[in-house]
C-alpha cells in the first residue's frame, strides 16, 4: 500500500472493528481496515470465540429475525428483557450510561449484523440448553451464537467488507495518529506508510498478549499466563490513544481470564478453529491446588457468571496449576472441550488411585475429598439451574450442584490460566468518542476491548462480542458523520 487518503481508518480487524468499517461504509464513508496480522491470522480474539452473543429480548419469537423459527419451534427459552440484561452489566461493574446502552441496542445490533453484516446465527444447542420431553430448554441469559462459532463470525464480516468496498490492509500495523488543528487527520504505520483520513476508529483489542504490560499492569505473575487468542493484541491502540492525552478508563487491573487445559498453547493457534481448551464445566465438579486444597467455590453460581474471574485464582495457586475433578455422575454433563484429543486427562476406578496419578499433596487431596463429601447436604440436583444444593461447614462452601465425589470412575483434567482480554481501556461517551479531559478528541473514536468501563468485578458470557459490535456500529456511524462536518 502507497500513502493513501480515506474518509475512516479502523484499526484492527475483529468483530468490533468490522461492524465500524460496515456501518462507516453503509453512511457513504471511503473506508480502510489497518490489520496488524497477516490475512491468514486475521480477526483478533473474534475469531477464537464460541461465537456467543448476550442480547435482550421480551419474548424468544423476537429472534425469530435471525435465528431459524424450526429452531425456536422446539425451544423453550426464557426472556430476558433489556432490563436484565442491564442488571447483569451493572453487577459487572458497568458504567450506568454506556450498560443502558449495551443492553438496548443488543437485539436492534444483532439484526442489523444478519441483515448487513451477512452474519448467520443459530441457538446455542450444546452448552446452554438441555434436552427433555423432546424440546430444547435454555436457561442463563445466552441462546444465541454465530454459525461455526468466531470463525464463521469473522469470515462473514469480512467478505461482507470485501463485498463493500472496504479495503483491509493486512500486515499493516499501525503505529501512531497524527493530529492537525487539533483533529486527527492520519496514521502512521510500522513501515513508514501514512494514510490520510477524516476519522479513526480504535478497535484492535486490549495488551493482553504483552508481557511487560500484562505484568506492570495486573502483576507480576501474569508474565506467565497463556494468551487464549491473538499474539497481535499488544495495546498498540492503547498506547497510541495514550499519546493524544487520552482519558484512561475501566479496570486496568482486571482481565477476562478463564481456567484452559493445560496443553494449550502459549498463544491461540489459528491451526485449531475456534475456542477449544477452555475447561468450563467446573460447576459439576471440585478444583484442586497443588497442595490438595480447593481455593474457589465451584458453585456460586452458572458458569456464564464465574468463568471469567476464576483464571486469575489458579494463577495465584502454587505453579500457577490445579485440577478439576469428576466423577462418573457428572461426566455425561461435561462440555465438548473435555472429550477433544488434544485434552490433558487423568481416569482411575479409586479417587486412591486417581490422586497417584496427580503432581499435588495426595494425602491433603484425600482429606479434602473426604471433608467435602462428607459436608455436601441432601437436596435435589438441578444441572441447569441454580439449585441450592450445597455443602455445610466448608471454607470456600460449594453453593450449588454439590454432589459426593464417590462414583467411579474419577476423571482429573489439569489446567492453568488463559487470558482473554484485559478490561482496562479508554473513557468514551455513548457516541464512542474518546475523550480528553471533559472534551472528546476531534476525530477518535473506539470499540470493543479498548472500551473501558464495561467489565471490572466480573462479566456475563457473551457480554463481549455483543459490546464490540453495539459500540463498533455506533463508532463507524459517528466517524462517518465526523467526515461530513
Amino acid at each position: 500500500m502507497t500513502d493513501s487518503r480515506f474518509d475512516v481508518v479502523v484499526i484492527g480487524a475483529g468483530n468490533a472493528a468490522m461492524c465500524a468499517a460496515l456501518c462507516a461504509a453503509e453512511h457513504g464513508a471511503r473506508t480502510a481496515v489497518l490489520e496488524a496480522a497477516p490475512k491468514a491470522e486475521a480477526g483478533g480474539n473474534s475469531w477464537f470465540t464460541d461465537g456467543a452473543f448476550r442480547v435482550s429480548f421480551d419474548d424468544s419469537s423476537e429472534l425469530g429475525a435471525v435465528v431459524a423459527k424450526s429452531e425456536l419451534a422446539r425451544a423453550d427459552i426464557p426472556a430476558y428483557p433489556a432490563e436484565a440484561f442491564r442488571q447483569d452489566l451493572s453487577r459487572a461493574g458497568a458504567r450506568d450510561d454506556l450498560a443502558a446502552l449495551l443492553a438496548e441496542s443488543s437485539q436492534a445490533t444483532l439484526r442489523w449484523m444478519h441483515q448487513h453484516g451477512g452474519v448467520a446465527f443459530e441457538l446455542i444447542g450444546d452448552n446452554q440448553s438441555w434436552e427433555a420431553d423432546g424440546r430444547r430448554k435454555f436457561f442463563g441469559g445466552l441462546c444465541v451464537r454465530s454459525v461455526d462459532k468466531g470463525v464463521g463470525l469473522i469470515r462473514s464480516l469480512h467478505e461482507k467488507a470485501r463485498n463493500a468496498g472496504i479495503e483491509i490492509f493486512y500486515q499493516t500495523p499501525a503505529q501512531a495518529l497524527m493530529v492537525e488543528d487539533g483533529v486527527v487527520c492520519a496514521v502512521h504505520c510500522a513501515s513508514g506508510q501514512h494514510i490520510a483520513c477524516n476519522a479513526v476508529v480504535l478497535a484492535c483489542g486490549g495488551f493482553e498478549a504483552d508481557a511487560e504490560w500484562r505484568a506492570e499492569h495486573l502483576g507480576a505473575q501474569w508474565r506467565h499466563a497463556r494468551v487464549r487468542g491473538t499474539r497481535h493484541n499488544t495495546g498498540a491502540g492503547l498506547r497510541m490513544a495514550q499519546a493524544l492525552g487520552a482519558n484512561l478508563a475501566g479496570e486496568w487491573g482486571g482481565c477476562h481470564a478463564v481456567g484452559a487445559d493445560a496443553n494449550a498453547p502459549d498463544f491461540g493457534d489459528f491451526s485449531k478453529p475456534g475456542d477449544i481448551w477452555k475447561k468450563h464445566s467446573y460447576p459439576y465438579g471440585l478444583i484442586v491446588n497443588k497442595n490438595g486444597e480447593r481455593f474457589v467455590d465451584e458453585g456460586a453460581d452458572i458458569r456464564n457468571y464465574t468463568y471469567a474471574q476464576y483464571g486469575r485464582e489458579i494463577l495465584n495457586q502454587p505453579g500457577g496449576v490445579a485440577w478439576q475433578i469428576f466423577d462418573s455422575q457428572t461426566e455425561p454433563l461435561l462440555r465438548s472441550e473435555y472429550r477433544r484429543p488434544e485434552t490433558a486427562k487423568f481416569e482411575a476406578d479409586s479417587i486412591e488411585a486417581l490422586a497417584a496419578q496427580l503432581d499435588l499433596d495426595r494425602e491433603r487431596f484425600l482429606q479434602t475429598v473426604a471433608a467435602y463429601n462428607a459436608a455436601v447436604q441432601d437436596g435435589e440436583f438441578a444441572p441447569h439451574r441454580k439449585d441450592g444444593k450445597a455443602t455445610l461447614g466448608l471454607d470456600p462452601p460449594k453453593s450449588n450442584w454439590a454432589l459426593r465425589l464417590d462414583s467411579p470412575p474419577f476423571l482429573a483434567f489439569p489446567i492453568i490460566c488463559g487470558i482473554t482480554f484485559t478490561f482496562g481501556g479508554l473513557h468514551v461517551d455513548t457516541r464512542t468518542r474518546v475523550l480528553r479531559g471533559e472534551s472528546p478528541i476531534p476525530g477518535l473514536f473506539a470499540a470493543g476491548e479498548m472500551v473501558g468501563d464495561l467489565f471490572r468485578t466480573s462479566y456475563p458470557g457473551g457480554a463481549g462480542l455483543m459490546s464490540g459490535a453495539v459500540f463498533g456500529r455506533i463508532a463507524g456511524a459517528q466517524a462517518a458523520a465526523a467526515c461530513a462536518n
